[in-house]
């Protein structure tokens, strides 16, 4: 009977990460053209002690290739301690203070933001992040083209060494492969708010944020699930080289779980219900996995079944990180040893999630 539930487990997780991967295949590269930009750009950036990062943002930004009056960025600072000053962007930009009146600071922010914000469109992006110079030229062409009101693309970690950065890669690979699949089958519920657009009409048609300001985390997810239940002909998927944003892997295990579990924190509100199976599938595949591995060791399962479980699961996962990682241009290292520890790292994730809370930029939020 034991066998018979976690052979429908596997079946089940095996069949939806293929069709993940179904959807990965489905999705269009989108080619850079010559055309005459017309979106007017804000690019919001919240932030909270990133004097060692924004620099590097802010110069990135400082060499993109798109009309200065067509853009402007806007800082917004959330109670920083640190004190830095800022150098004169080539754009126009202004630094001003989050206006808190949720537990979300990143929802205050960039709302506080938007009600400021001179242009028609809004894209965020993080202080740890860096920019490609044809960025905002791609979404220009696909907005215009395509005749979008909301836009997600592709964020990818900055290559580190180590077995720890290897790992944080490709979690990130997976779950950038899973939002990018879940576009291509019509069931976006996932995107990453490092690279996340829309219009400012857009999102008040939507009453921003409103209904999950509980919840500190989820600026991008909630905001395209409410987009996608409402109107989802107007929001999109940017899959191109130009357009995708590079992030920093996180300096120690301790960060990277307390990050993981801000991220996971964000499925108990989702209001897609392939998302919240999808979170649950991932869930019961880890869990099932580790139970497979606890039974073959104790002598309950069979050596034989339990190999075909691993191999089916290592398979599944690999594909999908493949197809990710070839898009990405990112290696794939130490894939056989994360995908071992994988299992543990996730459902330790979820466990402590239910019983506890965790920090964020020197804060504790509950979940």
């Amino acid at each position: 009977m034991l066998e018979v539930i976690l052979s429908i487990i596997f079946l089940l997780y095996f069949l939806f990460i293929g069709q993940l991967i179904y959807g990965f295949l489905r999705m269009k590269r989108f080619f850079k053209k010559v055309v005459v930009p017309k979106t007017a750009f804000t690019i919001v950036v919240p932030f909270r002690n990133e004097k060692e990062n924004l620099p590097n943002l802010l110069y990135s930004i400082s060499l993109l290739d798109y009309p200065k009056e067509l853009v402007e960025v806007i800082l917004v600072d959330d109670d920083s301690e640190e004190v830095f000053s800022f150098q004169d962007l080539v754009f126009s930009f202004q630094v001003i203070k989050n206006q808190r009146k949720s537990n979300s600071p990143k929802k205050d922010a960039i709302e506080t933001a938007i009600q400021v914000a001179k242009n028609d469109w809004i894209i965020t992006t993080d202080a740890d992040c860096l920019v490609q110079k044809d960025w905002l030229k791609i979404y220009d062409q696909y907005i215009q083209e395509k005749e979008l009101e909301m836009v997600a693309s592709g964020v990818c970690y900055v290559p580190k060494k180590g077995f720890l950065s290897a790992f944080q890669n490709l979690d990130f690979l997976s779950l950038q492969g899973a939002t990018i699949g879940s576009f291509g089958i019509d069931k976006p519920f996932m995107c990453n708010g490092a690279n996340f657009a829309y219009s400012k009409v857009f999102f008040k048609e939507l009453n921003g944020f409103q209904g999950n300001e509980t919840i500190a985390s989820g600026d991008d997810v909630f905001l395209l699930q409410k987009a996608v239940s409402v109107a989802p002909e107007k929001v999109g998927f940017l899959l191109a080289k130009e357009s995708i944003v590079a992030t920093k892997p996180v300096e120690t295990w301790s960060e990277l779980f307390q990050q993981r579990v801000r991220w996971a924190s964000k499925s108990t509100g989702y209001s897609s219900v392939y998302g919240k199976f999808l979170a649950l599938l991932v869930f019961g595949g880890n869990l099932a996995w580790i139970l497979s591995f606890l039974l073959w060791l104790i002598g309950i399962l069979d050596q034989n079944v339990f190999m075909l479980f691993v191999a089916l699961k290592f398979l599944i996962d690999f594909i999908l990180l493949y197809k990710t990682a070839n898009f990405f241009q990112s290696k794939l290292q130490y894939v056989l040893a994360s995908s071992l520890l994988y299992p543990f790292f996730s459902v330790s994730v979820a466990l402590y999630l239910l019983f506890g809370k965790y920090n964020w930029k020197g804060r504790s939020f509950r979940k």
